[in-house]
């Protein structure tokens, strides 16, 4: 599924050639930061790619975390969710998401998640270990991911 996913996303946004994501180092580890630095990702974020939609939903910070769910569908047909959150964690930040297919079945085993650590945070950008927020206006973000399998960045454009 995840290869399916991939090839899909690949095709549908293509593939970003300059690096906007970087990887997480464990001999520098992460920089202090709080959810105060990322509170402009709250709202309703949405994206469009030919006939793929997506959809990204950020709540107000509480209880050291910062809630989301994200939807892509495609012709009235989802394609996969997430849901995840950022937390505090060791005076940083640590991104967590799971994800589940059209019918709720999830790609991780129950107990786990994908972690991604804070590696960087410039004055528009979030750098999480392979993912990266840009804040281009307030109504306007750009989301990198670097894809391990076929080694490229994908570009998620959103708008509020």
């Amino acid at each position: 599924m995840k290869n399916l996913f991939s090839i899909l996303t690949l095709f549908i946004f293509g593939s970003i050639f300059s690096q906007n994501t970087l990887h997480y180092n464990d001999e520098k580890g992460s920089p202090k930061a709080t959810l105060q630095d990322i509170q402009w990702f709250q709202g309703i974020w949405k994206g469009q790619d030919g006939t793929t939609f997506s959809e990204e939903n950020w709540s107000a910070p509480g209880g050291k975390t910062m809630h989301f769910s994200f939807k892509m569908w495609n012709e009235n047909k989802v394609i996969f969710y997430e849901i995840g959150h950022v937390v505090e964690k060791d005076k940083s930040l640590e991104l967590q998401i799971k994800h589940f297919d059209k019918d709720l079945k999830g790609w991780e085993k129950q107990e786990e998640s994908e972690n991604f650590k804070l590696v960087k945070i410039d004055k528009n950008r979030i750098y999480f270990d392979k993912i990266t927020y840009e804040k281009i206006s307030d109504q306007e973000m750009n989301v990198y991911v670097y894809d391990e399998e076929s080694k490229r960045e994908l570009q998620f454009n959103l708008k509020k």
